[in-house]
């Protein structure tokens, strides 16, 4: 099998019309050994900022010493980025090796695994193969049903913000998506919340009852930001202070937050993360894709926000970093996003639009969402076609001390990344 053989087989099931359940992943790993039952783990669910979090945690874990594995989702731009151990993606041959693995039990399957099922079995059997210490574990989609939730109790479950989002899939309100999140939580698991809405609060206290499982909750009020630029930030949580913090935008002190208190539960739980290993990986985590500065003359920022929760937060980063200048927002949405809100929610941070279409057949057409910023917005709109095409527009259209951001998608992340050569 060579790579395009590899990368054939794993995108050769979509997830969509698939018989919902844990069944097949229950199968595919009982046929390969069950490694992920060889393994320890933290858990991180949510709606917005978990891949933030793993991404925190697996830095300071891994400056503290232990062989880390990290499993995230989506990729941005090649699928070897969802599996890394101790920073470093597996690379194509193990790629290579791992899928012909999965692929001699796959094919003995009535009911045929998913592209998710079969990254996360790869993920698992590539940590057991590199004797990991510990892996923090993304959970794909909800939590309940997604392929991770095989594993038997982590060390810590991990929730993060919960919006409305998938409600299709998840439910309508803030109480059924919190139920199908909260059900990584097992016996014996240490919990870790941010805190947010009371619904939502109820129904992991309740889990956690159920479950014997002791809960965490982070304190707002102990969150401080002492500063930021666009070089990055400061701040103080609890009884930390002066925190030097890579990752940009405010949401990301709130993630910190959530970071630090699962690094004290571990602690309680035996593992051995000294101070200069805490401040050493929050200085050096690197998360791209999230409100992140691609090029400074003129400013170009690229954010997978995606959903109005996360579109909320990106327009009080530009409320932070951008006071008062009117923003060129390059904007690529999948079809059954919801973009209207999405628009109202930055239409008075903006100077003028370019629709794009990532290239994902979920998206939504740049001529479609061209017509629906016109009808929500008084401003300025252009078709722009591909994100490629409408970058360049908007850097030909931009004075050297313009601000670009585009938004919209974690799916042209990849795209926009490429574009200027950070891929």
């Amino acid at each position: 099998m060579k790579l395009k053989d590899a990368l054939e087989f794993i995108h050769s099931t979509d997830w969509r019309g698939a018989r919902t359940g844990l069944e097949r992943m229950e199968e595919l790993m009982r046929r390969l050994g069950d490694p992920q039952n060889e393994l320890r783990f933290i858990h991180v669910a949510g709606t917005n900022g978990k891949g933030s979090v793993c991404a925190m945690l697996a830095s300071v874990l891994t400056a503290a010493g232990y062989k880390t594995g990290l499993y995230t989702s989506p990729h941005l731009f090649r699928v070897n980025e969802r599996i890394k151990v101790g920073g470093t993606e597996v690379t194509d041959r193990e790629l290579v090796a791992l899928a012909e693995e999965i692929k001699a039990q796959a094919d003995r399957m009535t009911d045929r695994p998913t592209e998710f099922e079969i990254l996360t079995a790869m993920a698992f059997l590539h940590f057991r193969k590199q004797r990991c210490d510990v892996v923090v574990l993304e959970v794909g989609l909800g939590g309940r049903l997604d392929a991770t939730n095989i594993i038997r109790s982590p060390d810590a479950a991990v929730i993060c913000s919960i919006g409305l989002d998938h409600t299709e899939i998840l439910g309508d309100t803030l109480e059924k998506i919190g139920a199908e999140k909260a059900a990584i939580i097992k016996p014996g698991t240490s919990v870790v919340l941010y805190r947010q809405s009371g619904e939502v609060e109820s129904v992991v206290v309740r889990r956690c009852r159920k479950c014997g499982a002791g809960l965490w909750v982070t304190d707002p009020e102990k969150e401080r930001q002492v500063s930021a630029s666009l070089t990055g930030q400061v701040l103080d949580y609890r009884q930390r202070k002066n925190l030097h913090l890579s990752l940009l935008g405010t949401y990301q002190y709130r993630n910190a937050a959530v970071m630090l208190d699962t690094v004290d539960v571990l602690i309680r739980r035996g593992y051995i993360i000294s101070e200069e290993a805490v401040e050493t990986g929050l200085a050096h985590a690197q998360w791209p894709g999230r409100f992140e500065v691609l090029r400074r003359t003129p400013l170009v920022l690229v954010d997978g926000a995606h959903n109005p929760n996360g579109v909320e937060e990106l327009t009080l980063c530009l409320e932070r970093y951008l006071p008062a200048q009117k923003i060129t927002f390059v904007m690529g949405v999948m079809a059954d996003k919801d973009y209207r809100e999405m628009i109202r929610l930055v239409e008075p941070y903006a100077g003028q639009y370019i629709a794009v279409a990532p290239r994902s057949d979920r998206a939504l057409s740049s001529a479609a969402l061209a017509a629906e910023i016109r009808v929500l917005s008084g401003k300025s709109v252009e078709d722009g076609g591909s994100v490629e095409n409408g970058v360049t527009l908007a850097l030909h259209r931009s004075c050297p001390d313009a601000a670009i951001c585009v938004f919209g998608s974690l799916y042209q992340a990849g795209e926009v990344r490429a574009f200027f050569g950070n891929a």
